[in-house]
């Protein structure tokens, strides 16, 4: 059963971040933003998420779970006949009617923080969420959200969204750093829910993306009784992130796209298997098929493959469905630590330019984050925070406040990682 004490405790913690500066909560960006940018932030996730709408059979109806103040139901409320949303912050809902004032078929509601009874079994063709389940600090609450966003989608509906997937801590989750979900409990949710499992990607990261499709009950266990035909054919291969005909033998461009023609319907990453060289590879994404017949399977390449030609297997429900077919792996480059970002610690929007005391940096093909350093006018940071973002792309960030004696003006930062000295940076302290 609920905890009562949690879900009040995410309604009073987010009426405060509502009243606060519900923008800067919202998209992280800065503070103050006014609302003209706070809607320009949606854009890459809309896009994420208008990538998932051509698996849709009707667009009738969606619903947002944590929608707050209508970020993203505005831009997505024109794909569909009608679009809600719920949040647990009644403040954040009335910030998301006024926002959504001139989107009659958007229909914004406070809702209890744990289910989805406002709306009755089969309604929605498509339900997503964004940045709400990585706040909630019950496994449960996140469990139960994603129970009854199946029972209110319409069979063939999808549930499309982000869920935290970093490693498992020992801290303490709380309504901001919440329960952190792994991707074996998510193959196990969709699982024992009768869900096809199509995307899971940027696993162990806090921006772990799932999509599946509501499938009739008992669809899992009268799987065991199908006999796949080996009808389907391998294509081409090509590099899943580049489109180029090789991929690398490890880092994060080591993943593969397969275009399978005859692809069965009812194939997900739970049941598809995909193997190079004889070794498992771990599946990323299955595609809708195209109008000639062929889907795009996206897998990772097992760690530390051999170069060269390896041939590359398909089965499905344990059984082969079409002829194995070579893809060329080369050695991969070596990781070239580079800096991806240098923000203030609070606005992040704000390049080159500290206001709140802290700075954040961002660096990508971070072997060892242990050997990071860096002074501000020669002089040394202390107490530096790193945080692995992704542990696929190497990506870090460190954060640390500026040295006693730095104050406003412009200001020379100079950073390094292990032997590699970065060119120094102008930062300006206001």
């Amino acid at each position: 059963m609920d905890d009562p004490h949690v879900l009040e405790r995410m309604r009073a913690d987010w009426n405060r971040r509502a009243g606060e500066d519900a923008h800067y909560y919202v998209a992280f960006g800065r503070r103050e933003q006014g609302e003209e940018e706070f809607f320009a932030t949606a854009a890459d996730v809309v896009r994420k998420l208008e990538s998932s709408l051509k698996r849709l059979r009707a667009r009738n109806a969606a619903l947002e779970i944590g929608c707050g103040p209508g970020r993203l139901m505005r831009p997505m409320s024109r794909h569909f006949g009608e679009i809600h949303g719920v949040d647990v912050s009644d403040e954040m809902i009335r910030l998301a009617r006024e926002r959504l004032r001139d989107a009659p078929n958007a229909h914004p509601r406070h809702s209890s923080g744990s289910d989805l009874a406002a709306f009755p079994a089969e309604k929605f063709d498509y339900v997503y969420s964004y940045a709400v389940f990585q706040h909630i600090p019950s496994r449960e609450v996140v469990f139960g959200y994603l129970c009854e966003a199946r029972r209110v989608l319409k069979t063939g509906g999808i549930l499309h969204c982000q869920i935290n997937g970093l490693p498992a801590s020992a801290r303490h989750y709380d309504t901001w750093n919440g329960v952190r979900i792994s991707p074996e409990e998510i193959r196990e949710f969709a699982r024992s829910n009768d869900f096809q499992l199509l995307e899971l990607e940027q696993i162990w990261t806090q921006y772990m993306w799932i999509a599946c499709r509501k499938m009739p009950a008992g669809w899992t266990a009268g799987l065991a009784a199908k006999v796949p035909a080996a009808n389907s054919a391998i294509r081409n291969i090509s590099n899943a992130l580049t489109g180029e005909g090789a991929a690398p033998s490890t880092g994060p461009l080591a993943a593969l796209s397969l275009w399978i023609e005859n692809l069965p319907a009812e194939c997900d990453l739970n049941h598809l298997s995909v193997t190079a060289d004889g070794r498992a590879c771990r599946g990323m994404y299955v595609g809708e098929a195209a109008r000639d017949g062929v889907s795009q399977v996206n897998v990772a390449l097992p760690e530390g493959i051999r170069t060269g030609l390896v041939l590359v297997e398909v089965a499905w429900l344990g059984r082969p469905i079409c002829a194995p077919k070579a893809a060329r792996i080369v050695p991969a480059g070596p990781m070239v630590p580079r800096i991806a970002s240098v923000t203030d610690g609070v606005d992040l929007l704000a390049a080159g330019r500290v206001s709140s005391g802290i700075v954040k940096v961002g660096l990508l093909e971070v072997a060892e984050p242990g050997g990071f350093r860096a002074t501000i006018d020669g002089l040394p940071v202390r107490e530096i925070e790193e945080f692995c973002v992704d542990p696929m792309l190497r990506r870090y960030e460190f954060n640390f406040k500026l040295p006693a004696g730095i104050g406003h003006g412009p200001h020379e930062l100079r950073m390094a990682l292990g032997r590699r000295e970065f060119a120094p940076l102008a930062i300006e302290v206001t």
